[in-house]
């Protein structure tokens, strides 16, 4: 038995659609990619919108619309189920399309306003175990020159206190203290926290500022006042960027064998999950991260249960 030829939309929606692309292509300038992609998602809508027997633009309610987002998850004999984000995607073209309709006075209300679009599984925070983290920290100081010195200080200050890529970036030397263990670190929306900083990060930021950081604060942009104050400086004297310190992370992951999953935010995913691998209070971890909500934090007890599960499993004579 062959299947069912899809129903075609309408003339009032086929219309109401080359409208709003047409005003994108004319008025706003939309890029083709831009345009096709809306061309392909529309018609999908529209044929949905025929096999609901909906004709009118002016038809069209909160329900229609809902039920589309829904049919895109689950699919169908001809389009395989699609993820929330290529769903969120589709739903971007189907409220552009409405709210144009409504704006031209061709409908009295907007039907997908308040539709929301589907929510995107928690991507769980990834992390690399305490060996890995030290093989990493050993394969940034190769030698002992200025570079591997600053270098191994940047990835020990990483992982020692949970630092964003920007926030280590950003340090300036009188924000560390190497006399009592802190350092100040300034996150979104500069919000200020102070963190402890360990004997590992203590004793490489030490030997940093002692034995590096002069020969680098007198060449360039540093001699003549710029970076002169920031902590991780380059070769030329000004401020260590994030693309820089990006790329000694990248060279130590290669040098270290980690493959290319390591990033960055690897080492402060690392830093949290260790902390309450250790017993650490959730709350606690939420301070020193700088989150300014604990929901975000819990994100970090996923990856812990995750890893009591793999010992139970591995360790109790009853757990299989």
């Amino acid at each position: 038995m062959s299947a069912q030829p899809a129903p075609e939309a309408s003339a009032a929606l086929t219309a109401a659609v080359s409208g709003w692309l047409a005003h994108l292509d004319v008025e706003r300038g939309a890029a083709a990619n831009t345009l096709s992609s809306y061309r392909r998602d529309l018609r999908r809508y529209t044929a949905f919108l025929a096999d609901r027997s909906v004709v009118d633009p002016q038809a069209v309610t909160e329900a229609d619309v809902t039920a589309f987002v829904m049919h895109l998850r689950e699919g169908d004999a001809d389009h395989q189920p699609l993820t929330a984000a290529s769903s969120a995607r589709c739903l971007v073209a189907v409220r552009g399309l409405h709210r144009f309709l409504l704006l031209e006075d061709v409908t009295t209300h907007d039907p997908a306003a308040d539709v929301r679009p589907p929510s995107a599984p928690k991507r769980l925070p990834k992390a690399i175990s305490t060996g890995e983290v030290e093989r990493l920290l050993e394969a940034a100081s190769v030698g002992d020159s200025p570079a591997s010195l600053r270098d191994r200080a940047l990835l020990e200050l990483l992982y020692g206190c949970g630092a964003r890529i920007s926030e280590a970036v950003g340090l300036d030397v009188d924000d560390v203290d190497l006399e009592h263990g802190a350092v100040r670190l300034f996150g979104k929306g500069r919000k200020e926290r102070v963190v402890p900083l360990g004997s590992f990060a203590r004793d490489a930021v030490r030997a940093y500022l002692v034995r590096a950081r002069p020969g680098f604060a007198v060449h360039g942009s540093a001699a003549n006042g710029r970076g002169a104050t920031a902590l991780f400086l380059n070769s030329r004297g000004g401020r260590l960027s994030r693309q820089s310190a990006w790329s000694v992370l990248r060279v130590a992951a290669e040098r270290a064998h980690l493959g290319g999953h390591v990033s960055p935010h690897t080492l402060r995913h690392s830093f949290a999950t260790h902390l309450l691998d250790g017993g650490a209070d959730v709350r606690v971890v939420q301070e020193l991260l700088g989150h300014a909500s604990v929901t975000t934090t819990q994100l970090y007890t996923l990856v812990t249960a995750d890893r009591l599960r793999e010992v139970y499993a591995a360790a109790h004579p009853r757990a299989l």
